[in-house]
C-alpha cells in the first residue's frame, strides 16, 4: 500500500514540473526576444557658428609712448627769475609766457648803446658835410685833393661805425628778449624747477621746467622681421594702422606708422616701427608702456572661437553639428588672436562648431544644443 502511494505521488510531482516547463514563457515576463531597444544616448553641448568675414592681419606687442616734441627750458642770461606765469604740470599753447627774468642791465645797456649810435650818426652827417665842401672848394681851386680825400675817409669811417653800433644795439635788444621765456609749441609743461627770485645762468644743469607735446604723440615698438615686407606694402598704400591700448584700463588710441628704423636688430630679429598717434583726448602719456597692435591689412576668413579648436595626433579638428549628429571635421589654422582662430581649410563659414563637450564626443554622436554661459 505504501508502496503504491509513494509511485504515485512521484508521478504528481513529474506532471507538475512538465507543466510548469511547459508554461514558462507564461509566468516568466513573455519572450525574452520582446525586449525594447537600449536608449541612444544624447551629448548636450554648446555651439557656435562659423563666420566668413574680413580678419585683420596683425601683431601684437609692447610699446612706450614718447612726446613728438621735447623741450628742457633753460635761462639764456645771467639774471634772477621775476615771475613764473603757469601752473606746474598745466597745458600751455604755443606763445604763453611762462618765465620772466630781470632785465634792468640789458635795458641800461641798451640805452647806452642808443646814445653812441646818436652820437656817432652826428659825426657822420659833419663828415659828410665836409665831403661836399671840400668838393665845393676844390672845383674853385680853394683846396686841395689831400682835404677832400681825408673828409671822404672820416665819413666812410663813421658810415662802419654806425653800422658797429646798430650791430651791438640790436644784440641787446636779443639779449632782453631772452629774459620772457616762451613756450614754442603747445604742450603740457612739467613743474617748475626754480621760483621767483632764484638766480639762473646759462651754465646751469637743471633746466626750469619741461615742455612735452601731448597730441600728437609717438609709440614705438618691435614687430618680427617677417612682417616687413608686408608692412612696407601696407605703407606705401596708407593702410597701416597702430592701436594702443593702456593694460588694464581698456582705454586706447589708434593712428599710422609714421616710421620704420632702417636696420633690423640682428641678435632678436626684430625691426622697429614708430607709430604716431593723434591723442586728442590725453589718453597716451609719455613714458608708459602699452599694449600695441599693428594692423598691416586685412583680408577675408572663416573664424571660429579657439575653444571649439581641438589637436590630435593627425593634426587640428573640430566637431561639427549637422541634423544633431557630431561629425569630426578637419581644418588648418592659419593664426589665432583675441579668442578667434583663423581657418585656412576644412570649413566654409556656414557650420555649426562646438564650444563646449568635446570630451563626451566622436564621431556620429547625437547631441542637442544648450544655452551658451554668460561671456562665452
Amino acid at each position: 500500500m505504501k508502496k503504491s502511494t509513494s509511485i504515485a505521488l512521484i508521478l504528481v510531482v513529474g506532471a507538475a514540473a512538465a507543466a510548469a516547463y511547459l508554461t514558462r514563457a507564461s509566468w516568466s515576463g513573455g519572450n525574452t526576444s520582446a525586449k525594447a531597444p537600449p536608449r541612444v544616448r544624447v551629448v548636450a553641448v554648446e555651439l557656435a557658428k562659423a563666420e566668413r568675414k574680413p580678419v585683420p592681419v596683425d601683431v601684437d606687442s609692447i610699446g612706450m609712448v614718447t612726446p613728438i616734441s621735447s623741450v628742457a627750458l633753460k635761462s639764456r642770461v645771467e639774471t634772477t627769475i621775476l615771475a613764473v606765469h603757469f601752473e606746474d604740470g598745466a597745458k600751455v599753447k604755443e606763445g604763453d609766457l611762462l618765465f620772466t627774468l630781470d632785465s634792468r642791465q640789458i635795458d641800461a645797456q641798451i640805452e647806452q648803446a642808443e646814445g653812441t649810435l646818436m652820437k656817432d650818426r652826428a659825426q657822420l652827417a659833419g663828415a659828410e658835410r665836409d665831403v661836399r665842401r671840400f668838393s665845393d672848394l676844390i672845383g674853385k681851386g680853394a683846396t686841395t685833393q689831400v682835404n677832400v680825400d681825408n673828409a671822404k675817409t672820416a665819413s666812410d669811417i663813421l658810415a662802419g661805425t654806425i653800422q658797429a653800433d646798430q650791430s651791438a644795439l640790436d644784440n641787446l635788444k636779443v639779449q632782453k628778449s631772452f629774459t620772457q621765456i616762451r613756450a614754442p609749441f603747445a604742450g603740457r609743461i612739467s613743474q617748475a624747477n626754480v621760483k621767483v627770485g632764484n638766480f639762473v645762468r646759462p651754465a646751469d644743469t637743471t633746466p626750469l621746467a619741461i615742455i612735452n607735446q601731448m597730441a600728437p604723440v609717438y609709440v614705438s615698438f618691435a614687430v618680427p622681421q617677417r612682417v616687413l615686407a608686408d608692412l612696407r606694402e601696407a605703407m606705401a598704400a596708407g593702410s597701416t594702422k597702430v592701436i594702443a591700448t593702456i593694460p588694464q584700463s581698456g582705454r586706447s588710441e589708434d593712428g599710422k606708422v609714421a616710421m620704420v628704423e632702417n636696420t633690423v636688430d640682428s641678435t632678436t630679429g626684430m625691426v622697429t616701427v614708430r607709430g604716431i598717434m593723434n591723442n586728442p583726448s590725453e589718453t597716451l602719456w609719455p613714458g608708459i608702456l602699452v599694449q600695441t597692435k599693428l594692423i598691416v591689412r586685412s583680408e577675408d576668413g572663416v573664424v571660429v572661437p579657439t575653444v571649439a579648436v581641438q589637436r590630435s595626433q593627425t593634426g587640428n579638428f573640430v566637431f561639427t553639428v549637422k541634423d544633431n549628429i557630431a561629425h569630426v571635421q578637419p581644418v588648418t589654422v592659419d593664426r589665432t588672436a583675441q579668442g578667434m582662430s583663423v581657418i585656412s581649410s576644412g570649413l566654409t563659414g556656414t557650420e555649426d562648431v562646438v564650444v563646449d563637450g568635446q570630451l563626451l564626443l566622436t564621431e556620429g554622436t547625437r547631441v542637442e544644443a544648450r544655452a551658451r554661459k554668460a561671456g562665452a
